[in-house]
């Protein structure tokens, strides 16, 4: 199993108050300011003269509005809040060669979803999130992490009509995702998560999982972090399989099911990074920050304080943009605290691996 990352320290702010650091950061999704939507159906309505140039406006206003949220909420690495995506596979899926649209199909209930088909050999023509990147990291005041679907959820979520199996659509996807990596890595990217919210829903593919990360990974620096955040489901199916993934941190979903799920990472050792859901985006109940401290403080029966970090437990953008804002706030707020206590040895840490 791969031994603990140690590209954590990069991303400490300068003049961190405490000896101990307890990285926070968000998955990546946030709730898009309404205006936005507005000037998105202004765009798509030929009755106003609203244009494209006039939308990208918009969308570099939205993303240094959430990009400044989420500074002055005081979080260590920030993200723009992905306002520029609409869905996470169809984002993407225009920009790769290979894909195409046929409409909406029906996912669930009454919801429906643009899922595209892959057609022909896919392709990397041109860089996906290096400008997003760029853009991102003149507004932020720090460090800027870089969420990508990952190649099998984009396989996945997506109808095959040209390759044999879903998993060579993953492979091939994979080399794809590599080559945007490297670019971001180029324009000076040092903490990419990768998104992989299928695995939950079909643990028994983690061995496709796994090879698509090799390709990802394959001729990245070392001081690069890479991340995998996967949503909630049968931790257990893929515990411990995963520690073989060249990543460096896992993002879980646990707060949502009340930890439930903790004690699958207490054997064997879990020895990566852990980014724990410390607030549940599925509820608006905004949670206080002693309660945030007590799910932080579960964190440490996993890993050591040293390689936790402090996160929401999914993307937020489902939740008023206020209650979002809230959330945060009170998350870095109990990191802080639980980081004095620590200094001051009242906090007893006792995780699995002592």
């Amino acid at each position: 199993m791969s031994p603990p990352s140690d590209t954590r320290e990069q991303f400490r702010p300068p003049e961190h108050p405490t000896e101990h650091f307890l990285m926070t950061t968000v998955v990546g999704s946030y709730p898009k300011p309404t205006w936005l939507n507005r000037a998105k159906d202004l765009a798509e309505d030929d009755d106003h003269d609203f244009d494209d140039g006039d939308l990208g406006e918009a969308l570099d206003d939205a993303a240094r509005t959430i990009t400044d949220e989420h500074v002055r909420a005081g979080l260590d690495v920030v993200v723009d809040g992905e306002m520029r995506r609409n869905e996470m596979v169809e984002y993407f899926a225009h920009r790769i060669d290979g894909y195409e649209f046929n409409g909406p199909v029906k996912v669930w209930g009454h919801n429906y979803f643009d899922k595209p088909s892959v057609v022909e050999a896919v392709g990397y023509d041109e860089p996906w999130l290096v400008d997003e990147f760029a853009f991102t990291t003149g507004v932020a005041t720090g460090p800027v992490k870089v969420p990508i679907t990952g190649p099998y959820t984009l396989a996945s979520w997506s109808f095959n009509e040209h390759y044999d199996s879903e998993a060579e659509v993953a492979y091939e996807l994979a080399d794809l995702v590599n080559e945007e990596v490297r670019r971001l890595v180029e324009a000076g990217a040092r903490y990419i998560q990768i998104d992989e919210p299928a695995l939950a829903t079909t643990p028994g593919d983690h061995a496709i999982v796994g090879e698509c990360l090799e390709h990802i990974a394959d001729g990245v620096p070392e001081d690069v972090r890479l991340g995998l955040h996967v949503c909630y489901g049968d931790y257990s199916r893929i515990y411990p399989e995963i520690l073989d993934m060249p990543v460096d941190e896992y993002d879980l979903e646990l707060a949502n099911g009340e930890y439930d799920q903790l004690e699958v990472f207490t054997e064997p050792e879990f020895t990566k990074d852990l980014a724990l859901g410390v607030v549940d985006v599925h509820t608006g109940e905004v949670e206080t920050v002693e309660e945030i401290k007590d799910n932080i403080t579960r964190g440490f029966e996993v890993v050591p304080p040293e390689r936790l970090t402090v996160s929401p437990d999914c993307g937020m953008k489902l939740l008023p943009r206020e209650i979002a804002a809230r959330k945060m706030e009170n998350m870095v707020q109990a990191a802080r605290e639980v980081e004095a206590e620590l200094d001051a040895g009242e906090i007893d840490v006792g995780f699995a691996g002592e």
